[in-house]
């Protein structure tokens, strides 16, 4: 068999033990120093890919709001062209360029058949001076033509009903419809 070494001693017993002897307990090192470098690289990989992850949804999200923030001025654009033209006002305005007119005094018909109220004709207002239009070379050639739209009754309104034909019933209040 193998002799007994004697021990070391001063300066070779330092450097003994300063220095890591070559046997089995570097060959286990080896897998246990492995295991860790394997276990902090996939940690970084992991790290990288999720930040990656969270930066590109934070662009999503930046890109989002830009898009809502458009929309909802959009939005809010298009409810204050709404409002203006749902103003009064604008409705009227609007209603005499189509060439309507006030509508007159309404009748109202009875669940029996009976009429409450009085008709009474709608009239145009009116009409504003405008500037004389410069005659054409059409309005020249045959001044007996009719002038050319819609034909319409000389005043413009519609024909009131005869009021012989229609009972009269002022004091009476109108009727409310039922269910409500």
């Amino acid at each position: 068999m193998t002799k007994p070494t004697a021990p070391l001693k001063g300066r070779a017993a330092r450097l003994a033990r300063l220095m890591p002897s070559t046997g089995p307990s570097t060959a286990a090192r080896t897998p246990f120093v492995l295991l860790v470098v394997l276990l902090l690289g996939g940690g970084l990989i992991t790290l990288l890919l999720l930040n990656s992850a969270l930066n590109e949804g934070s662009f999503r999200l930046s890109e989002l709001k830009r898009d809502t923030t458009e929309l909802t001025d959009e939005q809010q654009a298009l409810q204050r062209d709404v409002d203006g033209r749902s103003q009064p006002d604008a409705l009227e305005r609007r209603a005499r360029e189509l060439g309507m007119v006030p509508g007159g005094s309404p009748a109202f018909l009875g669940p029996d058949g009976t009429v409450r109220g009085k008709p009474t004709r709608a009239t145009a207002p009116p009409p504003s001076p405008s500037p004389s239009p410069t005659p054409s070379a059409d309005a020249t050639a045959d001044p007996d033509a009719p002038a050319p739209g819609p034909s319409a009754s000389p005043s413009g309104s519609v024909p009131a009903p005869d009021p012989a034909a229609v009972p009269s019933a002022q004091d009476s209040p109108p009727p409310t419809s039922p269910g409500r």
